[in-house]
C-alpha cells in the first residue's frame, strides 16, 4: 500500500513538472502578414529539456527561440524557466551577442551542477534574417528561386558552457516564398529497429521534398516521416 502511494505520488508530481514545462511554451503562434508559422513538440519523457518561443518587436519584427537543455526532469525544467525568463525579459530588446553573453553567463553562475542549453535564435524583418546558434542543430532554408535547401551550420558552445564564449551571428536574404526550418536533435536522433538514427541527410532530403507546402503540411509530413521510422 506504502509503495503505491509513493508511486502515485511521484506520478502527480512528474504531471504536474510536465504541465508546467508546456506551459513554459507560447499559448499561439504569431499572426505575421508575411509569415506562415507552424510548431510541433513531443517530449521523449515526462519532462524533456526542448523549449521554443516567439516576440513580435512594435515594428514587426519577429524573434524565434528554440532550445534544448541538458538532462531531463526537474534540472531541464529548472533551465527552461531561466531561459523563457531571460527572454521575456529582453530577447527582444537586446542585440543577439549580448542576449547570448547574459544568458550564458547566467546559467554559468549558478552553482547546481553543470546546467548548460543548447540554443538557437533568430531574427526576421523584411527579407534579412539574422541568427546566432549556441550548440543546436544546423538551420535549414528552402531558396524557393534555386529550389535547393542551404544547411547553415554555426558552431558554438551551448549556453552556460564557457565564460564569454564568442557566439557568432550570421545575417542572411530570405526572398518570398523560402521556407525556414529549425529543429532540436530530437528528430535526426530518432533510431530505427536497426538502431539506424534518422539523421541529418534525412532531414534535408524529405524537408527539401515538402517544403513549399504550408508550414503546418511541413511539420504534418516530418511528423508522420519520423513515426515511420521509429515505427
Amino acid at each position: 500500500q506504502k509503495a503505491e502511494s509513493e508511486n502515485e505520488r511521484k506520478t502527480k508530481e512528474l504531471e504536474q513538472a510536465r504541465q508546467l514545462q508546456l506551459s513554459m511554451l507560447p499559448k499561439e503562434i504569431p499572426c505575421l502578414p508575411n509569415l506562415d508559422i507552424a510548431v510541433y513538440m513531443k517530449t521523449a519523457t515526462e519532462v524533456g529539456g526542448d523549449y521554443y518561443d516567439f516576440n513580435v518587436g512594435a515594428d514587426g519584427t519577429l524573434t524565434v527561440a528554440i532550445g534544448d537543455a541538458t538532462g531531463h526532469g526537474m534540472k531541464a525544467g529548472t533551465i527552461v524557466s531561466m531561459i523563457k525568463a531571460l527572454f521575456a525579459s529582453s530577447g527582444s530588446k537586446m542585440d543577439m551577442k549580448t542576449y547570448f553573453k547574459q544568458s550564458s553567463d547566467a546559467l554559468k553562475g549558478i552553482e547546481l551542477g553543470r546546467l548548460m542549453m543548447a540554443f538557437l535564435m533568430l531574427r526576421i524583418n523584411t527579407n534579412k534574417l539574422h541568427f546566432a546558434n549556441a550548440a543546436m542543430p544546423p538551420v535549414y532554408i528552402y531558396k524557393k528561386q534555386s529550389k535547393d535547401v542551404e544547411e547553415i551550420m554555426i558552431s558554438g558552445m551551448p549556453l552556460g558552457a564557457i565564460k564569454d564564449f564568442p557566439y557568432q551571428i550570421r545575417e542572411i536574404e530570405i526572398s518570398s516564398g523560402d521556407t525556414i526550418l529549425l529543429l532540436s536533435d530530437g528528430l535526426p536522433e530518432l533510431k530505427n529497429s536497426k538502431d539506424e538514427h534518422y539523421g541529418y541527410g534525412r532531414v534535408k532530403d524529405e524537408f527539401k521534398s515538402v517544403a513549399e507546402k504550408r508550414s503546418d503540411e511541413i511539420v504534418g509530413y516530418l511528423k508522420n516521416s519520423a513515426a515511420e521510422w521509429v515505427n
